[in-house]
């Protein structure tokens, strides 16, 4: 196994399946799937995921005439209701999991103590980071960056819904723009490359953690990665 220790940042979109709004039975169950196919094998898996399929921050408030700290806040409560769907998903495959949760949420998640986090892993149980950082004015891209730092991962795995790796473009607006299979995360910041926010990659960097960019719906995907196959863009 190339990477015992993961953190797999899902996006919320991902979420959506054939939907225009809210969880999808499918692609959770799906996500579930795939997580226990690794942890079978012994891999610690934790997990930060996004809310977009439910609230996007700064859009969202714009359009509701919140202030962004607001838009926020409501962003990380969206995230801590997949953290829920995808335990309960995850429960039902008899995969054991905790939500740990930056907002205090004591009825549904424990609070994020870095340690226990650890020891979960330790104990072969999945971690679900909920709530970003806790704060506002930060993704959950660096929420996913910091974590996979505290926790000591040795990679982090960027599940995207339906793009496959890091492209010159945008694949959707420009057919000719090509897929990187390697590349830094200097590059990255350099030349704007949409694929994360640059203060994840840059946190990435700082700690030497490498960045796997796949498609989540690519079967075997994460199994593939840990196995060392070449899945999806490399960063490091």
């Amino acid at each position: 196994m190339k990477y015992k220790r993961i953190l797999l940042k899902i996006s919320g979109e991902a979420l959506l399946g054939s939907q225009q709004f809210g969880i999808d039975q499918e692609p959770v169950k799906m996500i579930a799937n795939e997580i226990k196919k690794v942890t079978t094998e012994g891999a610690e898996v934790a997990v930060v995921v996004g809310g977009g399929n439910i609230f996007r921050g700064m859009k969202n408030s714009a359009k509701l005439g919140m202030d962004q700290a607001s838009g926020d806040y409501v962003g990380m409560l969206a995230t801590v209701m997949n953290a829920i769907a995808l335990q309960c998903a995850l429960n039902q495959i008899d995969v054991p999991c905790r939500v740990q949760s930056a907002i205090a949420m004591n009825q549904i998640a424990e609070p994020y103590i870095r340690h226990r986090a650890i020891r979960h892993l330790e104990k072969g149980r999945v971690v679900i980071f909920a709530a970003g950082t806790g704060n506002p004015f930060f993704t959950t891209d660096t929420a996913a960056a910091l974590r996979a730092s505290e926790i000591n991962a040795e990679a982090m795995l960027m599940a995207k819904n339906g793009v496959d790796g890091v492209y010159t473009d945008d694949p959707a607006v420009n057919p000719n723009a090509k897929k990187l299979e390697n590349i830094n995360y200097d590059e990255i910041i350099k030349n704007g490359l949409k694929v994360m926010d640059t203060s994840a990659c840059a946190l990435c960097k700082q700690n030497n953690i490498p960045i796997v960019v796949f498609d989540f719906k690519q079967q075997n995907g994460i199994k593939d990665i840990l196995a060392g196959k070449e899945i999806g863009t490399y960063i490091g």
